[in-house]
């Protein structure tokens, strides 16, 4: 990548890329913040460094990263607040001259941001990862199944969401995005912020669980009583386009293929324009989208890459977090002894999950 956009380094500081490159770690503390409190600087030649005020240094080099990997390079914490450029500048001094340096986060104009190519550098899992991921998958499917059984009408929403995040925690799993949509709203908002809302016969419940960096995604939908006959309806047609974007994820497909299959999957359905009322999903990995099919996207899928699809049809939603390979893909994050639709696209069968019912 470094050669690809003729740099001489480049500064790694926003959580997600801490992450990916230190197979795991962690420079986030404020984490309202996308940039962290410890920052890698790569260079051309092969040599790693880690930057961070004395503050943030002794925990990164003992808990974070492999400090034989990293050279590591302290500060003072008044000297980084006392100008905005003293990080590129610090880059800069282990830079030949004339070299040109480059950065995740837009710095300042002595760095150019890479992030894009950054991102594809990330896209395409590692067999390490890829253990790590389904660890994970099953932990997030695991906590939120099993929690999700334990609910009953009555509780707020803000309150499903505390105890789903408290599950997740104790998988050692931060919610990153935590949804949940009592009755009504689940008609209504495709995107439901916890409210004190009291649900009272149909709860959706969804998180984006993040652990060492990987994000996995899911939904889960429950019924205080028999499970409405519409809502099995849309369910299952649901089901049918997250199968066909199953399908179709394999390594050479665009994201604009992969959007196109799922809106004529809806027409199917009998639901033509549902994909305009949201996003389909699409890559995962170390954000929780790294990238979303769309109309015009030229995004290609790579073998070993991640994918979270979240179509949705008014009132209900499917979505599973999976790993694409060349001939196949495997879901990670299914719950056990979860209701579930199986079906079948070109012979391949997909397994789904349906919506469970409390009775």
């Amino acid at each position: 990548m470094l050669a690809e956009e003729n740099l001489g380094g480049v500064l790694l500081n926003a959580q997600h890329n801490f992450s990916w490159l230190t197979a795991g770690g962690r420079n986030g503390v404020d984490t309202s913040r996308e940039a962290g409190a410890g920052t890698l600087f790569v260079r051309s030649d092969g040599r790693r460094f880690i930057l961070a005020n004395r503050i943030e240094m002794p925990r990164l080099l003992e808990e974070e990263i492999d400090a034989e990997d990293f050279e590591p390079v302290e500060f003072g914490w008044e000297e980084e607040k006392a100008s905005g450029a003293f990080l590129p500048d610090r880059a800069l001094a282990l830079l030949k001259n004339g070299d040109a340096l480059g950065s995740d986060l837009s710095i300042d104009s002595k760095t150019r941001t890479v992030e894009s190519a950054i991102a594809r550098c990330r896209y395409q899992l590692t067999d390490s990862e890829i253990e790590r991921f389904r660890s994970l998958g099953r932990d997030a499917g695991e906590s939120i199944g099993s929690l999700v059984r334990t609910l009953r009408p009555g509780e707020s929403e803000i309150e499903v969401a505390r105890r789903a995040s408290d599950a997740l925690a104790a998988r050692g799993a931060r919610g990153i995005v935590v949804l949940v949509a009592a009755d009504e709203r689940l008609q209504r908002f495709r995107h439901p912020v916890p409210t004190a809302r009291r649900w009272e016969k149909v709860l959706m419940v969804v998180v984006c669980a993040r652990r060492n960096g990987l994000v996995a995604s899911l939904t889960r939908i429950i019924s205080a009583g028999t499970i409405p006959s519409e809502l099995k309806r849309r369910t299952l047609s649901t089901a049918r386009v997250n199968a066909k974007l199953f399908s179709a994820t394999r390594p050479g497909t665009t994201g604009a293929e992969l959007y196109n299959i799922a809106a004529r999957a809806y027409a199917e359905e009998g639901f033509e324009g549902e994909e305009r009322l949201h996003h389909q999903g699409g890559a995962a990995g170390y954000r929780s989208r790294e990238w979303t099919a769309h109309p015009s996207s030229k995004e290609i899928v790579q073998t070993n890459q991640a994918f979270a699809w979240n179509p949705s049809i008014t009132g209900t939603k499917v979505e599973e977090t999976c790993i694409a390979f060349d001939n196949n893909i495997e879901v990670i994050t299914a719950s056990p002894d979860w209701p579930v639709v199986e079906i079948e696209v070109e012979g391949q069968h997909y397994v789904l999950p349906d919506v469970l019912s409390l009775e």
